[in-house]
C-alpha cells in the first residue's frame, strides 16, 4: 500500500480521497515548518503533498529514498527544488487550474482598489475623517491594461479586462496569434507593453529569466502614472527600485499580494501611501482551497496506483487509460537504449529515436525519456526517466524524434540509433501480443530475441563451426545457455548473435570467446 505524507494544511475531503483509494495517509499539517523533522521521516513515504509552507529542498530530497511523487496543491512550485527532484526521478505535480479564477479575481480586485484608493479611503473614513477630495481616483474604462504572462490566470485576467471595457495588451512568448484573437487582446513585445500600459499585471512564474522583470531598467521605460499589480510571484519586481519610482511619482501606485521574502514582515513597499498589500491571498477562497486539495489528491492517487501522470512539471502527462498501454513500450524503449548504451564506448553526439505504427500515436516524449535513460545509465549510473532529457541536454547530446504511421512488418516499431564520432549503430524492437519487449533488428540484421537479465552480444563472420566452438567454450566453463539468437546479412557475411546465459560471464571466459575464430566483438550485457 502506498503511503503519502501531507505536510501542510489540506482539506479533510482530500485526505479522504487518499483513504478511499486505498492509500495510507499521514496528515501532519504543520510539519512543513519543521525542516529537520521532515527530513528525518520523509524516507518512509511514496508521496508528499504540500502547499506553499513546506520547502522541499535538496537536503530533504536526499533522505527521500522511496519518494515517487510530490504534489503541490496550487500552481506555484518554487518551494520545490525541481532539478533535485528530477535528478532523483521524483515526479513533481501542481494543480494549475484549481485556483486560476480565484487568483485572477484577486488581481482584478486589487486593480480596482488601486484605481479608487479603496483601502486608504476606508481607513480615513472609519477614523472619523471625511477626506472626499483627497482620494481622487481614475476610471479604468478605456485604459490600457498590460498583461505580462497570458497563461491560465493571465488569460482570465485579460478576458475580465476586456469585459471592463479596457484596452488589453499582452506579452507572452507562447501566446499564439489565434489565441490572442480569441481573447480579444493585442500581442506586443515587453518594451512596448511597458511604454503603453496604464495598468500592468504580472502572471508569470518566477525563473531566472523573469526574476526582476520589472527592475530599474524596465521602470525607466514605463508610462508615467502607471499602476502595477503583482499576484503572481515575489521576485518578479525589484521592490527597492519600485519604491523609488513610487517616491518620485513615476509610478502612481502598486498593489502586491506576493513579495520577494514571505512571510513579509517588512518590505520596501510597506508604508507608502499609494501601495496596497495583501498577505498572499490570491488563492485564498473556500472554493479554490478545496479545488486544489481535491485535485492534488486525485492526481497523486492516480500516479501511485495506476501510473497516470497529470500536470507534472518535469515529465509528460500520461492518462490512466494510456498508462497500461504505454508500460510495455516504456520497458522496450529503455532496454533498446540500454542495449545501445552498453555497446557505446565513445562520446555520443546524436540520438535518433523513431516510432512507427501504433506506438507513434502514443506519448512518445515519455518513451524518448525512457530510451535516453537506458542509453545514458551505463555511463552515468544515477539517472532515471525523469532526469534523462535534461542530463542529455546538459551534455550537448542532440535528441531527434520522428514518427511514422506505418511500421512495415510490425504493428509497432521503435528504433534507437546512436551516432558517435566513430560509428552509427541502430537497434529496433517491438512488443508482441504477449507484452514482452523484443529486439527485431540490430545494425540492419533481422532477428527475434527477448531481453534476458544476463546476455552476450557477438558480431562475427558467418562461417561454419562458430556456434559449436562458442557453446563448447561456455559449456567447459560451466555456464548454461538459456537462449541463442542469430542473424546475418548474407551467407558467409557479417552476422550477429544474442545469447542469454544463466549468471554472469567471468572475464577469463569472455577472453576465450573473443579469441574464437570469426569473432569480431563480444560484449556482456545486463538488463
Amino acid at each position: 500500500m502506498p503511503k503519502v505524507l501531507i505536510s501542510d494544511a489540506l482539506s479533510n475531503a482530500a485526505v479522504q480521497i487518499f483513504k478511499d483509494r486505498g492509500i495510507e495517509v499521514d496528515f501532519q499539517p504543520n510539519l512543513g515548518k519543521d525542516k529537520d523533522k521532515l527530513a528525518a521521516i520523509i524516507g518512509g513515504y511514496d508521496g508528499l503533498a504540500v502547499r506553499s509552507a513546506t520547502k522541499v529542498s535538496p537536503k530533504i530530497l536526499e533522505k527521500a529514498d522511496k519518494l515517487k511523487v510530490i504534489g503541490r496543491a496550487g500552481i506555484g512550485v518554487d518551494n520545490v527544488d525541481i532539478p533535485a527532484a528530477t535528478a532523483r526521478g521524483i515526479i513533481v505535480m501542481n494543480t494549475p487550474f484549481g485556483n486560476s479564477i480565484t487568483t485572477a479575481e484577486h488581481a482584478i480586485t486589487l486593480m480596482l482598489a488601486l484605481a479608487r484608493q479603496i483601502p486608504q479611503a476606508d481607513i480615513s473614513t472609519q477614523a472619523g475623517k471625511w477626506e472626499k477630495n483627497r482620494f481622487m481616483g481614475v476610471e479604468i474604462t478605456g485604459k490600457t491594461l498590460g498583461v505580462v504572462g497570458c497563461g491560465n490566470i493571465g488569460s482570465i485576467v485579460a478576458e475580465r479586462g476586456v469585459g471592463l471595457r479596457m484596452k488589453v495588451i499582452a506579452y507572452d512568448p507562447f501566446l499564439s496569434p489565434e489565441r490572442a484573437l480569441e481573447l480579444g487582446v493585442e500581442k506586443v513585445e515587453l518594451d512596448e507593453l511597458f511604454k503603453r500600459a496604464d495598468f500592468i499585471t504580472l502572471h508569470t512564474p518566477l525563473t531566472e529569466k523573469t526574476r526582476n522583470i520589472v527592475g530599474a531598467d524596465a521602470i525607466a521605460k514605463l508610462k508615467p502614472g502607471v499602476r502595477i499589480i503583482n499576484c503572481a510571484r515575489g521576485g518578479l519586481v525589484d521592490e527597492k527600485a519600485l519604491r523609488a519610482a513610487l517616491d518620485s511619482g513615476k509610478v502612481a501606485g502598486a498593489a502586491f499580494d506576493v513579495f520577494s521574502t514571505e512571510p513579509a514582515t517588512e518590505n520596501p513597499l510597506f508604508g507608502h501611501p499609494n501601495v496596497i498589500c495583501t498577505p498572499h491571498l490570491g488563492a485564498a477562497t473556500t472554493e479554490a482551497q478545496e479545488n486544489v486539495a481535491l485535485q492534488v489528491a486525485e492526481q497523486m492517487s492516480d500516479y501511485l496506483l495506476r501510473g497516470a501522470i497529470s500536470n507534472a512539471v518535469n515529465f509528460p502527462s500520461i492518462t490512466a487509460e494510456e498508462a497500461p498501454k504505454l508500460k510495455p513500450f516504456i520497458a522496450l524503449a529503455e532496454k533498446l537504449g540500454s542495449f545501445a548504451g552498453q555497446l557505446t564506448e565513445s562520446e555520443i553526439k546524436r540520438v535518433r529515436i523513431s516510432y512507427e505504427g501504433a506506438v507513434a500515436q502514443m506519448k512518445t516524449k515519455a518513451l524518448t525519456s525512457a530510451a535516453v535513460a537506458g542509453l545514458l545509465r551505463p555511463m552515468l549510473q544515477d539517472i532515471n526517466v525523469v532526469s534523462a532529457p535534461s542530463i542529455a541536454k546538459e551534455r550537448g547530446i542532440v535528441i531527434e524524434e520522428t514518427t511514422r504511421e506505418m511500421a512495415g512488418d510490425y504493428e509497432s516499431l521503435i528504433t534507437v540509433t546512436v551516432e558517435t564520432a566513430n560509428q552509427t549503430r541502430g537497434v529496433s524492437g517491438t512488443v508482441f501480443a504477449d507484452g514482452r519487449p523484443r529486439i527485431v533488428n540490430i545494425k540492419g540484421i533481422r532477428m527475434d530475441a527477448e531481453f534476458g537479465p544476463s546476455m552476450i552480444y557477438i558480431t562475427n563472420l558467418d562461417k561454419p563451426g562458430f556456434i559449436g566452438r562458442f557453446s563448447s567454450t561456455l559449456g567447459e566453463a560451466g555456464i548454461n545457455i538459456a537462449t541463442f539468437h542469430v542473424g546475418r546479412e548474407a551467407p558467409g557475411g557479417n552476422a550477429v548473435a544474442l545469447i542469454e546465459i544463466d549468471g554472469d560471464l567471468p572475464d577469463e571466459v569472455l577472453a576465450k570467446v573473443r579469441a574464437l575464430p570469426q569473432v569480431q566483438q563480444a560484449k556482456p550485457l545486463r538488463f
